[in-house]
């Protein structure tokens, strides 16, 4: 692993910074030895909106995440704490930014994500596609990884904390580069807690597009070259036209590559009383650069349909029966190029009994497209032993639509920016989530020099009142180091 000499030498650091804290007069250090969380996931969805088909299709996707959290203390008051993680996905939908194939895939056609390669181009007359039929292109599965570094340092008394950080993240057409750092500050006790975190992210696309724009872009708008050679267009009688093209008549691609986010959180807690406390946290971001995804399409129901595929399935595409014709793209998603997003909330917690906690929270959010949404969710967890610990809960979510969402074939071409993306869509949905945690502090199981502290294993079962759904399992380990 490329992170293993970097955490070897931060070892090393860890043992000669203890060495010489052994000579200074005892205090509690913030943490006392190295901890190693461990956490897995997987994550099923399916629905049939898919934006990358212009608010219909197939969204079937499964993601496999793990991650490794290393926190070690380099002295009594200083912390380093290491996050790298990778995802694994497969994504029905972002296969189809190229559809095209005799079998529903791209298998050895064009390929998006490719050059135009006349030599492995199959027959034309057998290219067909389905936004309902997952294609086999290089977009149908990527691998996501990221690494997180945390420094923080803490006062004597105990009181005062700051930290600084730095990450860096990538997938196929994204990249992201973040830094920041934060400020807590204990009063009254340690009673009464106040906190600032501010965060930014240059990230900076490598955008994929959806193959035919990308291709009528390659030949400048020739239909008889390139990818086009042989192959027939059709009208929505199921025609044969060589009337399609983009909005623009050209197809404008994206100049600024950039999406830089700047983000401030503050937040403060107070304990009212040995069973209660309350927290209250307000977030600003602001975005700017490309904020859309190049890969997603868009359709307008004032401009003609053209499709390629089998003309006999034109009348049922908007149906999962239709597997073998794909509609043209007239645009790709456009979106404004800044965006505020406020997030407001609180949480309140209280202690029953020895065995029972309540947990609430509470979010109202918006933004400067016209998006609002509430969120309010409560959790009880039952102490049903000194290591056993059961987690019901529950979720609700409900936001209103974007300014600029329309769901398929339902925008306007005069409009200037348009998003079939069911994200900013109107929806309500419910989370429902159960786990249970065991804990033993005194780590007595082992595994080589790992002591094992904690294991949390938790399921997540959510809906939205369209058709998606999704079911998550994540499990959590966390080891000290003897």
């Amino acid at each position: 692993m490329k992170y293993l000499s970097i955490l070897i030498s931060l070892f090393l650091v860890q043992t000669i910074t203890a060495q010489k804290d052994s000579t200074n007069v005892y205090k509690k250090r913030v943490l006392e030895t190295t901890e190693v969380d461990f956490i897995a996931s997987y994550y099923v969805q399916n629905g049939d909106n898919a934006s990358v088909t212009g608010g219909i299709g197939n969204e079937f996707l499964t993601d496999a995440a793990s991650s490794i959290i290393i926190s070690m203390p380099l002295n009594a008051d200083d912390l380093l704490t290491i996050d790298a993680g990778i995802s694994a996905y497969t994504s029905a939908s972002s296969s189809n930014g190229n559809p095209f194939d005799s079998t529903g895939a791209s298998g050895n056609r064009y390929d998006d994500d490719d050059e135009y390669d006349d030599k492995s181009r199959a027959k034309a007359a057998n290219t067909i596609g389905s936004p309902w039929v997952a294609s086999s292109g290089a977009s149908k599965s990527d691998v996501w990884s990221t690494v997180n570094i945390d420094y923080s340092h803490t006062s004597d008394d105990r009181n005062f904390t700051w930290n600084a950080n730095t990450s860096f993240a990538s997938e196929y057409d994204y990249t992201s580069v973040g830094f920041g750092g934060g400020l807590l500050k204990q009063f009254n006790e340690k009673n009464t807690t106040f906190g600032i975190n501010a965060k930014v992210y240059l990230d900076n696309w490598s955008p994929v597009y959806p193959t035919e724009l990308k291709s009528y872009k390659l030949v400048n708008g020739n239909l008889k070259q390139g990818f086009f050679t042989g192959i027939t267009i059709l009208d929505q009688n199921g025609n044969a036209s060589t009337n399609w093209k983009p909005l623009d008549g050209k197809f404008n691609v994206i100049q600024n590559k950039a999406r830089n986010t700047y983000a401030v959180s503050v937040s403060f807690s107070q304990i009212l009383s040995k069973n209660a406390q309350i927290s209250i946290f307000l977030d600003v971001i602001n975005q700017q650069g490309w904020l859309a995804n190049p890969l997603q399409r868009v359709y307008f129901k004032d401009v003609a349909n053209y499709y390629i595929g089998n003309a006999s399935s034109i009348s049922n595409y908007t149906f999962s029966n239709n597997k073998d014709v794909f509609q043209l793209a007239d645009d790709i998603e456009r979106l404004p190029h800044s965006r505020i997003k406020i997030p407001l909330g609180m949480r309140f917690n209280y202690y029953v009994n020895e065995t029972f906690v309540v947990r609430t929270y509470y979010r109202y959010y918006f933004d400067n497209w016209g998006l609002q949404s509430h969120t309010a969710s409560l959790e009880v967890p039952i102490k049903i032993s000194d290591k056993f610990t059961l987690y019901p809960a529950y979720r609700f979510y409900t936001q209103t639509a974007a300014n600029y969402f329309a769901p398929y074939d339902q925008h306007l071409s005069t409009e200037k920016y348009y998003t079939s993306d069911y994200d900013l869509s109107p929806f309500n949905s419910n989370q429902f989530s159960f786990g249970f945690s065991y804990t033993d502090i005194f780590a007595k199981t082992h595994l080589y020099k790992l002591g094992l502290k904690s294991l949390d294993l938790k399921y997540y079962r959510y809906d939205r009142n369209t058709t998606f759904g999704s079911n998550l399992v994540n499990v959590a380990l966390k080891f000290v180091m003897d």
